[in-house]
């Protein structure tokens, strides 16, 4: 993990920061108030971007927003901008810096347990699209990822809770001994100081295989094709209660494990412990059936489909998984109907 540091942040941040004449730091208001103060004094001057929080407004029109501050700011090619928050400011962040005059350096200080375990490896950057999660972006490394683990005393429950669903989906994609240790203990006993560092590695193993997803780093989106399809239609439907990424990847997870067991690749025993354990510790929403249409429709855009077939990542057993499994509209209605019957 050689772009990663995992340590306090007084340790790593102001020694990578020396050489920067020019830097912003890009917060939300909730990371302006809680984390913020974290660093502030470790920096020298410089310009404090602030956007509104939330998936929603992971969009075009708040980049917009970011790259006028840095260009009234005159901001040249050797900036630094450094991205303090969750998923989405290091995502966004990330985008901005890479296409900002053709890209300038940004360091992610990921502050949510999601962004630390997930959006933390692999240089993806990206905004998006209506409903279609993560539809415009590239492929960019960091100049440095920072990992402080002091920041998740900062979190909600909620938004704890929500990160541990990659911590889960690690565990059952690539190792199934931290799975029989995680499933051991509830979320309120795990040791951040362990977990975050295994789970980091995971990851990071199979993107140094993969870096542009071609093949083995498919695996990553287990849940994800049915989970993000979910999410999206929560994101944008008026009428229902939005999900955080997280709460849809849970429901994906459990869809996608019950499809392992149709197409023979995992046992029910598998299923069964799998599913009680998300339920235990996500509990459970009913999806409404009217809604499956549009939730359907949503898995059409993930972006690891061929040729109009939806391709999901599949377990092969507890501990490996399987990647470009062709999967169909009865499928993921049939893995939202068995979710619902839980």
């Amino acid at each position: 993990m050689q772009n990663i540091l995992i340590q306090p942040i007084k340790d790593s941040l102001p020694e990578l920061i020396q050489s920067y004449a020019q830097i912003a730091v890009l917060v939300d208001e909730n990371t302006k108030t809680h984390c913020y103060p974290l660093l502030k004094d470790l920096l020298p001057k410089h310009q404090l971007i602030e956007i509104q929080s939330g998936e929603e407004q992971k969009n075009l029109n708040t980049c917009t927003q970011i790259w006028q501050k840095l260009t009234d700011a005159e901001f040249d090619r050797k900036a630094l901008l450094i991205n303090l928050g969750g998923g989405v400011i290091g995502d966004m962040g990330g985008f901005c810096a890479a296409t900002y005059k053709r890209g300038i350096d940004f360091i992610q200080i990921p502050t949510t347990l999601l962004s630390q375990v997930d959006a933390s490896v692999g240089g993806k950057l990206g905004i998006d699209f209506g409903a279609f999660k993560n539809h415009i972006g590239v492929f960019q490394e960091p100049a440095k990822v920072l990992i402080d683990t002091v920041f998740l005393q900062t979190l909600s429950f909620r938004e704890l809770r929500s990160g541990f669903a990659e911590v889960i989906k690690h565990c059952l994609i690539a190792d199934k001994q931290a799975w029989k240790d995680l499933i051991s203990k509830d979320i309120h006993s795990q040791n951040w100081d362990k977990t975050v560092p295994h789970s980091i590695s995971i990851k990071e193993k199979v993107v140094r295989q993969d870096p542009k997803e071609k093949g083995l780093r498919k695996i990553l989106n287990f849940g994800h094709t049915i989970g993000h399809a979910v999410e999206g239609f929560y994101l944008t439907n008026p009428l229902t209660d939005k999900l955080l990424h997280g709460e849809a990847i849970a429901i994906g997870m459990i869809a996608e494990a019950w499809l392992a067991v149709k197409k023979g690749f995992i046992q029910s025993t598998e299923l069964a412990e799998i599913q009680n354990y998300i339920i235990k510790t996500f509990g459970k929403i009913k999806i409404e059936v009217c809604h499956f249409e549009a939730i359907i429709k949503n898995a059409f855009q993930d972006k690891k489909n061929e040729k109009g077939i939806i391709m999901a990542s599949l377990l092969a057993e507890i501990g490996k998984a399987n990647y470009d499994i062709p999967i169909t509209i009865d499928d993921i209605k049939e893995g939202l109907e068995f979710y619902n019957e839980i």
